[in-house]
């Protein structure tokens, strides 16, 4: 049972991490800081499974990165691109429509109790 709840935690958290890295990403960071910030939020993510989904965002269009060799050592920091910024305000709305569901749905005392609902 553990390990089938440790895979749906996964899944879960994949989708939670993107919409929460998009948001947090409206300030410039750099990878390690996001992933201090994201666990500071109680949302701990590894930085295998960080590094990819930037690259992945990048990809789309949603993110872009510069490199800071200024410092100590070099930092590639990210950033929302104009697309990223436009997709934000409707990926927060999905979210809202989704948790409130969830959160109708977890709260039900079963189907009856929410065919009632959607009823009325």
């Amino acid at each position: 049972m553990s390990s089938l709840f440790d895979k749906i935690g996964a899944e879960l958290r994949r989708g939670l991490v993107q919409i929460a890295a998009l948001s947090l990403l409206r300030e410039r960071l750099y990878g390690y800081q996001l992933v201090k910030v994201l666990a500071a939020s109680g949302l701990e993510t590894e930085e295998g499974t960080l590094y990819p989904l930037l690259r992945r965002l990048e990809k789309q269009g949603l993110l872009t990165s510069e490199w800071d060799t200024q410092g100590s050592r070099p930092r590639k920091y990210y950033r929302l691109s104009d697309d990223g910024i436009d997709a934000l305000p409707r990926l927060e709305a999905l979210w809202s429509e989704i948790s409130e569901a969830v959160g109708v749905i977890l709260q039900s005392d079963g189907l009856v109790a929410l065919a009632e609902a959607n009823s009325k």
